[in-house]
């Protein structure tokens, strides 16, 4: 197949193309260039007047990876710009180039915090612009499907936190600190996470590429669902390093986070504690990915492998 993926500059889209590229055709649009792929990039942002003529003639799948998805992003009109109206230029562009199937990434974020173990039948009740946005793209691209079901393919993936070697998400802002020696655990640490390492989020995706239904949506994430506590345990003993056995109490480390809000507005600074990350940390964040792993699926790595393999990659030096 000849397959363009939208956003493949990213951490996701870099894995992707190193894991389908010695069976298909890639060919990458993003505002960077990837340069691991330099040759096969196309360099536009989806928001630009631009992208709206590009050629893709021949193509016969789109991967949409593009998205806004850092908790700080400003103004937060950024969220809906590229999440929701860059998702209306995708589609748009699909129409002019006669491309009927697309994969889209949406998030987990869509269910909001805190809530028991939901399935894809589960409403949505965002929490943040960034899954709100995310929520009002799926409803774009079920409207687009519903205009003609017969002659077009859409699936959904909803992954929860992504980690891997070479992200700088949540997940390595973690690690980092605990090697630091300067992580504090806030709250009890019982509170489980739903975690998925890229490995396994792109091998998913591989095996949609040869799914044959026309709308499938599917949570993604690795089992088993790890606590906080369980988790820190696991970097320590990967590490051989020892953390403070001090805890803060999550209504403090809230406060403190909003405390580095007032100041990141003040200073116009991003800074790497908030009150909406003292939030994620501390919430059950737990999802059901059955239908993806009863798909026919089988996760290449497990979850212990995969953050050993981040971990050594990372951190081992």
């Amino acid at each position: 197949m000849k397959i363009c993926i939208i956003g493949g500059s990213g951490f996701v889209g870099t894995h992707l193309i190193r894991k389908i590229k010695k069976n298909h055709e890639v060919i990458v649009i993003d505002k960077r260039v990837n340069p691991e792929f330099v040759s096969s990039t196309i360099q536009l942002d989806i928001r630009d007047p631009e992208f709206s003529s590009v050629d893709l003639s021949g193509v016969d799948l789109i991967i949409h990876l593009a998205a806004e998805h850092r908790d700080d992003i400003t103004p937060v009109s950024l969220y809906y710009d590229v999440n929701v109206k860059g998702t209306k230029n995708i589609l748009d562009v699909m129409d002019k180039n006669d491309i009927s199937n697309i994969i889209f990434t949406s998030t987990v974020a869509i269910y909001g915090l805190n809530k028991s173990n939901p399935d894809e039948s589960f409403p949505a009740e965002p929490f943040n612009d960034y899954g709100k946005s995310k929520w009002k793209a799926e409803e774009v691209l079920y409207g687009w499907l519903k205009e003609s079901p017969a002659n077009r393919k859409l699936s959904i993936v909803r992954p929860s936190v992504i980690f891997g070697e070479e992200n700088r998400g949540n997940v390595y802002n973690l690690l980092k600190q605990v090697v630091s020696g300067r992580f504090l655990m806030i709250g009890n640490g019982e509170n489980k996470k739903s975690m998925a390492y890229v490995g396994n989020v792109v091998s998913f995706i591989e095996h949609l590429i040869e799914e044959k239904s026309t709308c499938e949506v599917y949570n993604y994430t690795d089992t088993p669902d790890l606590s906080t506590n369980q988790l820190i345990e696991i970097i320590k003993k990967s590490l051989n390093i020892k953390i403070p056995p001090f805890r803060i109490p999550y209504y403090f480390g809230l406060f403190g986070g909003f405390v580095f809000d007032v100041i990141a507005r003040f200073t116009r600074r991003k800074l790497p504690i908030s009150a909406i990350r003292v939030r994620k940390f501390c919430a059950d964040t737990q999802i059901n990915a059955s239908k993806a792993h009863e798909s026919g699926f089988t996760a290449p790595f497990s979850i212990h492998d995969g953050l050993g393999r981040t971990i050594k990659y990372e951190f081992d030096n």
